[in-house]
């Protein structure tokens, strides 16, 4: 296929204005297999769209190509209950990617989890790495993982550990008894920090020895034994229960990571918490400080963090997306790149003026998509400020502004700077005679097909010149083969 046929088709695959009809017929595309299942399929645009009607969800599922299918499973904007229609799926790799779900890298997008009664079918697939996808994923619900706790399968009750706190007393004391060692190993760690006989028995195990020093409710003597041979310092100090006698000989310990982690410690005043010398790293993002990665919804846990001096703090809770107005402020005033980043990564009301700061320095970054992406990312002025800016990176800005104008739009389609010219084949601004040129150019064609003004009759040409079949009304696609 020519490579802008293929731009352009996947851009249409995206549109937002993409009718049914021509949705559905490039939904039945099987790319050069020609509906034998061995072509490419369709678009994963097209099967990952947000909203599918039930005649686009029938045809996906009727697809000859395990890949399409794959597709939908992994979808973050399918329903569950529209991707739940794959469990019985012939091919194992289809009800893999089903039972782990969608692979999510934007902090903002949430996946909501397949019903508990078909996570439970999946768990008994007769594929082992069906059953082992499901108890990787990360979109599980906790009452599927409560449910686990008496589970045949270890794995599967090793799984249940993970929402301990939601078990039942007499769950967990199964689990600490359960036969299987790992699982014991598992539910000992969830439960040694509120066991000190517990935690004295992990310790006599080296592999778990720094996560049951960091949380296990220790006994004086163990305590005072780490201390003196310096076992996994770094994580001891962050020991809710370690006496404050040996909090403060840490405080000064000749180890620079160990005065860190003494410096995190919640019940320190800010005097006191200060006075330690210690040097937050410059870009540590605050991802290890547990008492307030575990309390982003707990409003005195952020008060604490927020309003403190300490840079790890501050960023560590700049990343909930439930701070209220007047600490969204107080960390907005905050003169720290890395806390910057953050808000504009989690925060919802992120001020605008944060958002620019960070589009400004980190331009072409993960970040700074974040950031322009963010529903409080400026829009108003950004003609007149930026049209003629120096930097493509900025005269890219210039169409988000809606005074911005149809000449201007086509102007900057012939900017020198591809993402500027990206950006304003995308707009349906653009002059319909260049909107049509812009779907012949390698560079453009994707942001083209995906130009929401694009007409009805070009996105058919752009189905038909990529090869895509016109099928008859009615048709639908083969079905799976059941042995692939």
């Amino acid at each position: 296929m020519v490579a802008f046929h293929a731009s352009a088709l996947e851009g249409v695959a995206g549109n937002p204005a993409l009718p049914t009809p021509l949705l559905l017929r490039l939904l039945a595309f099987d790319g050069d297999g020609d509906g034998d299942g061995d072509g490419h399929g369709p678009p994963r645009r097209a099967l990952q769209r947000a909203g599918l009607p039930e005649p686009a969800v029938a045809v996906i599922l009727a697809h000859p190509n395990p890949g399409a299918r794959i597709g939908f499973a992994t979808s973050a904007g399918a329903e569950p209950a529209q991707r739940a229609r794959l469990v019985d799926d012939p091919s194992p790799k289809v009800r893999a990617a089903l039972a782990y779900g969608p692979e999510v890298y934007d902090p903002r997008t949430t996946v909501a989890p397949l019903p508990d009664d078909v996570c439970a079918r999946l768990l008994d697939d007769p594929a082992p790495f069906v059953r082992s996808a499901l108890l990787e994923s990360p979109h599980l619900a906790p009452s599927f993982l409560a449910s686990l706790a008496a589970h045949r399968d270890p794995a599967a009750r090793r799984s249940a550990v993970r929402v301990g706190e939601i078990l039942a007393p007499g769950q967990r004391a199964a689990l600490l008894a359960d036969p299987d060692p790992e699982v014991r190993r598992a539910a000992a760690l969830g439960e040694c920090r509120r066991d000190a006989h517990l935690t004295a028995e992990l310790l006599r195990e080296p592999e778990p020895a720094a996560e049951v020093l960091r949380r296990g409710l220790l006994t004086r003597a163990d305590a005072e034994r780490c201390v003196a041979e310096r076992t996994h310092l770094p994580a001891l100090a962050e020991n809710p229960s370690l006496p404050a006698d040996l909090v403060e000989r840490l405080a000064v310990d000749p180890d620079e990571a160990v005065r860190l982690a003494v410096s995190l410690r919640p019940e320190l005043d800010e005097t006191r918490r200060m006075a330690i010398d210690f040097t937050a790293a410059e870009f540590d993002r605050g991802d290890g400080v547990r008492w307030v990665r575990e309390g982003l919804g707990d409003p005195e846990a952020l008060r604490r963090a927020a309003t403190s001096a300490h840079p790890l703090l501050r960023r560590a809770a700049a990343r909930s997306p439930h701070l209220p107005p007047d600490l969204l402020r107080v960390l907005a005033r905050v003169e720290d790149p890395v806390l910057e980043n953050l808000l504009g990564i989690y925060h919802p009301d992120t001020p605008e003026e944060v958002l620019m700061r960070v589009f400004a320095r980190l331009g072409g970054t993960f970040s700074a998509w974040m950031a322009e992406t963010h529903p409080r990312f400026p829009r108003q002025g950004l003609a007149a400020r930026y049209a003629d800016h120096p930097d493509g990176n900025y005269r890219r800005l210039a169409v988000r502004d809606p005074a911005a104008t149809p000449e201007l739009i086509e102007r900057l389609s012939h900017d020198p700077a591809v993402w500027t010219r990206q950006a304003a084949a995308g707009d349906p601004r653009l002059p319909l005679r260049r909107l049509r040129e812009a779907l012949h150019d390698t560079e453009l064609a994707s942001s083209a097909g995906a130009n929401p003004a694009l007409p009805e009759d070009e996105m058919a040409a752009v189905l038909d010149r990529a090869g895509v079949p016109a099928r008859p009304p009615g048709t639908a696609a083969r079905p799976p083969d059941a042995t692939v």
